[in-house]
């Protein structure tokens, strides 16, 4: 019954803001406004900043404007990249991080734990982030970091709950951002992931938090992040034997476990990390300290430059303690029979020093470029077959790295533009290392608005991560000297956000592949390798209806070494229906309707808990179940409410398949439960 309470709370509360409105009413065009512009992000290649949509009151015209814009950084950190502020009412009963980096993630069951992408472009490939690929989108790294730009205060929170008790799950964030002045801006998110599970000794427990701040003078410009992550998994190594899931006097918490005797087998990774990014620039075009229009130009063509020093630190230390080494799961004990502590441990500082130039972007042809070298120095550790009892019988690896590192880019007016990118290790562990990308983006002025053209391609060789050749633990050692990775990636994309409609297509070929073969060792293929992918994302909308749909249709030359689900869906169709209370002049918004998910048969990836890896097996498929959730969303204002069945149909499609729900094998997924979740802003 709360979550009754809390829908008739909001429908009584959405009168009681109308006549609080009715007090300070609004203009009648800023009905289809929020303090927050709600358009799709621009492209990687757009760094112009969006416009900022205002919001003011008939009878306070001297308030300034609230303006918020939202953005992170390109991967070589030259650049500012504008991203939408995460507000938007559609189907904001996907609640979930990892949902908003991939359409459809293959976990353990249960929220929080460990969890790989179905689509392939979308996996995390890069070495460097290798202990902790299968958490990444959870986390906040110097990778994806965020930063704000506020005239007010701007404060998130975000909490979503469902099932009983004993099995919940939770999940909160709150995040405020403010400015001290118009350049410089604080900020930190907090996130929480709590999940008990429905199965024994299968909760997660992830903390995240950051702290960002920006300075954005005109010639100066600062951005600090600092990432704290903590990520704990309880291991209960699958069921044992799915087909009890078929008992119906059977409670979930009875079903046998391979793993999690009192709950002494777990998995903590710790990431700290640090992003610091200082740009100085001269010469160019000036702006007058309170208008953005340009006002003078200085040197030839107005060509300015910008010094660059960024230093990225971070530190990650994964560990796996089982109270039961003897438990028969595991086919080798290296170090001890009573107990299994194992520790990996991994350092890296980059230090880069850039010097970029472009000329004056208001004329209709700009060019600009950059140089730069980065030093990288790496530690890593790892335990050996030696007793646990002191740290300086861990092994130590240190690395030393130079990367020469390049860009440049030309554009035509604003509707054509391309960019390359490049990196070249010259010295260290990685030498002859290299990474090139190329974009380049035509944009169109259609009917129902712009739509743009993208093209990109990427080569690198690069040496798998340093974990693929050295491992020490109580169940797992290896050394091994793997060849470099060489990968080509083609792709192309048309996005057409009036019409909701991206299309995109990606093609990668690969030589010396490394995974984990069948066995949950490491391996590497020497042949060659291609994967082929089409990707649509479309909203139909007629009338009060709308299908909003995530198709992937992709394909492996070789489904023994990467085994991919032909079709993979994710669709929700709902009617959307605005109620007005005319006595009162309050709105609320509401959708109701059904989220599928689904993906064709394949072979999945099994998971190892001592070393936190996903590896191939070619005993048990997955798929051809869809996952189906009943939402009811609401929106009052800036509050959105969300009440949701998920996994409605469980145990109810057929004893053929009712039991099939399942995304890696022997983890079954949690079965229905009731959702529900509140998301507030607040701007003042």
């Amino acid at each position: 019954m709360r979550f009754i309470s809390i829908i008739l709370l909001l429908i009584i509360s959405s009168g009681l803001y109308a006549q609080n409105d009715a007090v300070i009413p609004f203009k009648p065009n800023s009905q289809k406004q929020d303090i927050i512009s709600t358009r799709p992000a621009p492209q990687r290649l757009d760094t112009i900043k969006l416009p900022l949509t205002r919001h003011s009151h008939k009878q306070d015209s001297i308030k300034k404007p609230r303006i918020l814009r939202e953005w992170t950084l390109s991967p070589d950190y030259s650049e500012e990249v504008n991203k939408p502020i995460d507000t938007v009412f559609s189907l904001s009963n996907r609640f979930k991080k990892a949902d908003s980096y991939s359409p459809v993630n293959a976990g353990l069951g249960n929220y929080g734990l460990p969890f790989y992408q179905l689509s392939f472009f979308d996996r995390v490939t890069d070495p460097d982030r290798y202990l902790y690929k299968y958490l990444y989108p959870l986390m906040h790294t110097q990778y994806n970091p965020v930063f704000m730009n506020t005239q007010t205060p701007y404060t998130e929170l975000d909490w979503a709950f469902a099932g009983p008790t004993e099995t919940s799950e939770q999940t909160f964030r709150v995040r405020h951002s403010q400015n001290v002045n118009r350049f410089l801006n604080f900020g930190a998110i907090y996130d929480i992931i709590f999940s008990l599970g429905q199965y024994n000794f299968q909760r997660s427990a992830d903390k995240t938090f950051t702290f960002y701040s920006s300075y954005t003078g005109d010639k100066y410009k600062l951005y600090l992040s600092i990432g704290i992550n903590n990520m704990h998994t309880f291991e209960n190594g699958g069921i044992v034997n799915l087909a009890e899931l078929a008992d119906p006097g059977k409670n979930s918490r009875d079903v046998q476990t391979n793993l999690g005797s009192l709950e002494k087998a777990n998995s903590f990774l710790k990431n700290r990390n640090f992003l610091l990014v200082q740009r100085y620039t001269f010469g160019g075009v000036s702006t007058a300290k309170n208008d953005s229009t340009p006002k003078e130009k200085t040197g030839f063509l107005g060509i300015s430059g910008t010094f660059s020093h960024i230093l990225t630190v971070e530190k990650n230390v994964r560990r796996y303690y089982d109270a039961l080494p003897t438990s028969g799961f595991y086919n080798f004990i290296f170090v001890t029979l009573d107990l299994t502590n194992d520790s990996i441990y991994s350092r890296t500082i980059k230090n880069t020093l850039r010097f970029d130039f472009s000329t004056d972007e208001t004329r209709k042809v700009a060019l600009g470029g950059g140089v730069g070298i980065r030093n990288e120095l790496s530690r890593y550790s790892y335990i050996n077959p030696t007793p646990y009892t002191f740290k300086s019988n861990m092994p130590q690896l240190n690395e030393n790295s130079n990367v020469l590192v390049g860009r440049i880019y030309n554009s035509i007016g604003d509707k054509f533009r391309w960019v390359a990118t490049g990196e070249l290790y010259l010295i260290g562990y990685r030498a002859g290392d290299f990474n090139l990308t190329g974009d380049l983006e035509k944009t169109f002025d259609l009917k129902k608005g712009r739509a743009t053209w993208l093209i990109t391609g990427e080569m690198n060789n690069l040496q798998p991560s340093v974990w693929y050749n050295h491992w020490g633990s109580n169940d797992f050692q290896w050394n091994n000297s793997f060849k470099k990775e060489f990968r080509v990636d083609v792709g192309t994309s048309f996005k057409y956000p009036g019409r909701n409609t991206e299309l995109k297509f990606n093609y990668a070929i690969i030589k010396n592949y490394s995974d984990f073969d069948t066995t949950a060792f490491p391996s590497q293929f020497s042949g060659g390798l291609s994967i082929a992918a089409v990707t649509l994302k479309n909203e139909l909308r007629i009338w009060k209806f709308h299908l909003a749909s995530d198709v992937i249709l992709q394909k492996s030359s070789n489904s023994e070494i990467i085994d991919l689900p032909l079709v993979t869906l994710r669709a929700a169709g709902y009617f959307e229906h605005l109620f007005r209370f005319t006595r009162t002049g309050g709105k609320l918004n509401a959708q109701l309707g059904a989220d599928v998910t689904y993906n064709s048969l394949y072979y999945p990836y099994s998971y190892m808990p001592a070393t936190g890896v996903f590896y191939r097996q070619a005993l048990v498929t997955a798929g051809n179940y869809p996952y189906i959730n009943l939402f009811l969303n609401f929106k009052v204002k800036r509050t959105r409410i969300f009440v949701m069945f998920d996994h409605f149909n469980a145990k109810l499609m057929g004893q053929s398949i009712q039991y099939n729900y399942y995304y890696v094998p022997n983890y079954p997924m949690n079965i229905r439960m009731l959702r529900y979740g509140l998301a507030w802003t607040f701007y003042d």
